[in-house]
């Protein structure tokens, strides 16, 4: 992909950071499976049915549900809740689907979208009995960007369980250039620095400026969520998984969360000469919320 040819060509280079300050980066978003680790089987049935528990736990979801980087665990969401509902089954099995859907990046215009569908195909009357659940399920008072879909929607705890890279500790050392709270976990110290950076709903970074006096800047690799990024003078541009950003040293921006979604990016720093950072004032509260 886009990101992950940009990042190889970086550490092919042999890029070394001096100066290092603060990393916030994305990485290229890839195709890596999940593993899947699920115990309700053994749980439940351990002792009745150890076979059937067995299923349920290592091949069911072990394996199927852990090839996640042929068919997402977005889609597989959808494709499981489908096909209780066209069974016309509404018990707990469909809204513990319906409550993996949502942490999987499922909205919530997209599973109306879904059981309305199904409505035409497997009849109007257990459409009803699935909005029921799915109303139960997605009870919490939140607006959402309608444009929004899947991993573009995401909350901490989703990142946290399928970051490629650890998301690391509170970042309580450069809070004071945070409005919200983030996360940093150093990638790589060697070479090429590389950081993994996490901002909660609504988190962003204040102004601030890369200096050098040649080379610099900094690369955002987006893996996770959405946010936005902003140059001085000029528009914010909305940021989504496997986005890239170049930032040129010298130019005075901000970047961070939507203030509906978590967001995760990997951080590397473009080498220079005489590098430092610069931080300035907080993004305007008005202005950020504005953006959608």
């Amino acid at each position: 992909m886009k990101g992950k040819k940009i990042l190889a060509a970086a550490i092919a280079a042999g890029m070394f950071m001096t100066n290092f300050t603060f990393m916030e980066a994305a990485m290229a978003q890839t195709k890596k499976a999940v593993k899947i680790t699920q115990t309700a089987g053994r749980t439940q049935l351990g002792e009745f049915a150890p076979d059937f528990a067995r299923y349920n736990d290592d091949i069911l979801f072990g394996e199927v549900w852990s090839k996640n980087d042929v068919l997402s665990l977005h889609d597989r969401s959808i494709v499981t809740v489908s096909a209780l509902v066209a069974s016309g089954m509404t018990d707990s099995s469909l809204k513990y689907h319906l409550q993996s859907a949502k942490k999987n990046g499922v909205t919530r215009e997209e599973m109306a979208e879904v059981i309305t569908q199904l409505g035409f195909y497997a009849g109007w009357p257990k459409a009803w009995a699935a909005f029921n659940l799915a109303k139960e399920v997605y009870n919490e008072p939140v607006t959402q960007n309608t444009e929004t879909k899947g991993n573009n929607h995401m909350d901490l705890e989703t990142i946290k369980e399928t970051s490629l890279f650890p998301v690391g500790g509170e970042n309580v050392n450069y809070a004071q250039y945070f409005d919200g709270k983030s996360y940093l976990h150093m990638v790589s110290l060697d070479q090429v620095v590389i950081g993994n950076v996490t901002f909660e709903p609504g988190c962003r970074n204040h102004w601030h400026i890369h200096h050098a006096d040649k080379g610099g800047g900094q690369m955002l690799l987006v893996t996770a969520g959405r946010g936005w990024y902003q140059e001085w003078g000029k528009p914010a541009q909305e940021l989504k998984v496997g986005d890239v950003v170049h930032i040129p040293a010298g130019v005075k921006h901000w970047h961070g969360a939507a203030k509906d979604s978590a967001f995760q990016h990997i951080a590397i720093e473009v080498p220079g000469e005489n590098t430092s950072n610069e931080w300035c004032e907080p993004v305007e509260e008005k202005e950020y919320n504005r953006l959608p």
